[in-house]
């Protein structure tokens, strides 16, 4: 689990409560937390992911993309950036490394939430934007590998001080695996990257930094593969790697492999909604389920005519925003104002 204070998150308590919960940190889900808090609506967004950004900044945080309003080119990573600056003033909790797994209605018409690490929250409304669904790592091809799942083989990283002292193995060579790299080699009794390749698809800056670990001896990086794993009860003791020179076996008691990620819709399966074709059905007119107080917009949703655009995604939550403030503020009526015109809204934006 990880809270992070890039949109001037506040600290989460034993009981939180939010008026809107939203599930997906992507471009939708941050843009979800912008048109909430121009109708006064309090926010927590979760997301499995350790990071915000969803697919964007997961799988492709350099691609560029061209069909953004007002940006010719813009990279995954960087409207990310930019929408995060644009809801800075809505001060959004966010929590990272989470799943939501439950999702029940209360008596009083709200709904309590539990994610997978146990963290229990109530808010007036959810709005699902969680894309394709959940990501799920990809398990390597490794016998056995399923034993040490959770006590030795870890696929994020919830809490950087379970790993201090450890004898580390991360493998990849995307972000996830070179920002884990820099960011426990401080930390680790050892580290160790294995890529199977002397390339790497991260950020030159971070590929940069970890070579510069290399050469002080601080990283230990290895070309090849695993091949095996050893140990017993769940610890991992040494893995087997196949490189060009032969096999060799490397000491580690934990590892992180960074294979990817596959989308599954998960546990939204299970809460009561109306699938088509394991999307969410929607109407046009609020992007509501058939669950009252309950929303998806962006890529989970379905309706006649959907396109799975980012920019399809902004008008889904621009209305899904006016129907909630009705569950959340149900005795104020809401004026539809502009941002270009309207001085209570460019105070909320800190607009001089």
């Amino acid at each position: 689990m990880a809270l992070d204070d890039t949109a001037g998150a506040g600290a989460l308590t034993a009981a939180s409560e939010f008026d809107a919960v939203v599930i997906g940190a992507g471009p939708v889900g941050l843009f979800a937390v912008f048109e909430l808090g121009l109708v006064d609506i309090k926010t927590c967004v979760i997301d499995i992911l350790d990071r915000p950004g969803g697919q964007c900044t997961e799988l492709y945080p350099e691609k560029p993309i061209y069909d953004i309003p007002a940006l010719p080119t813009v990279t995954g990573q960087e409207l990310t950036d930019r929408l995060l600056e644009q809801i800075k003033p809505f001060g959004a909790t966010f929590v990272f490394g989470e799943r939501v797994d439950e999702v029940k209605r209360r008596e009083d018409g709200g709904f309590y939430l539990k994610t997978d690490a146990g963290r229990e929250i109530t808010a007036k409304v959810v709005v699902i934007a969680a894309g394709g669904g959940s990501f799920t790592p990809k398990r390597p091809p490794l016998e056995g590998i399923e034993a040490y799942e959770g006590t030795s083989v870890f696929y994020s990283v919830r809490r950087m001080e379970d790993f201090r002292d450890k004898d580390m193995l991360i493998v990849g060579g995307g972000d996830s695996a070179l920002d884990w790299t820099l960011s426990l080699a401080p930390i680790a009794k050892s580290l160790t990257l294995l890529h199977r390749r002397d390339e790497f698809r991260g950020a030159p800056h971070s590929v940069e930094k970890m070579r510069e670990l290399v050469a002080e001896g601080k990283v230990r990086l290895i070309i090849g593969q695993v091949t095996k794993l050893h140990g017993e009860g769940g610890n991992l003791e040494e893995v087997t790697v196949k490189t060009a020179a032969g096999e060799e076996r490397v000491t580690t008691n934990a590892m992180l492999p960074f294979f990817g990620l596959t989308m599954k819709l998960g546990p939204v399966a299970n809460w009561g909604l109306n699938l088509h074709e394991n999307l969410i059905h929607v109407d046009t007119e609020k992007f509501e389920t058939n669950e009252t107080g309950i929303f998806a917009i962006g890529d989970i949703n379905w309706y006649p005519g959907k396109l799975k655009l980012i920019l399809s995604g902004f008008h889904e939550a621009a209305l899904m925003a006016q129907q909630a403030h009705k569950y959340v503020h149900p005795d104020k009526k809401l004026l539809f104002q502009y941002t270009t015109s309207s001085t209570s809204l460019q105070k909320k934006l800190g607009v001089k």
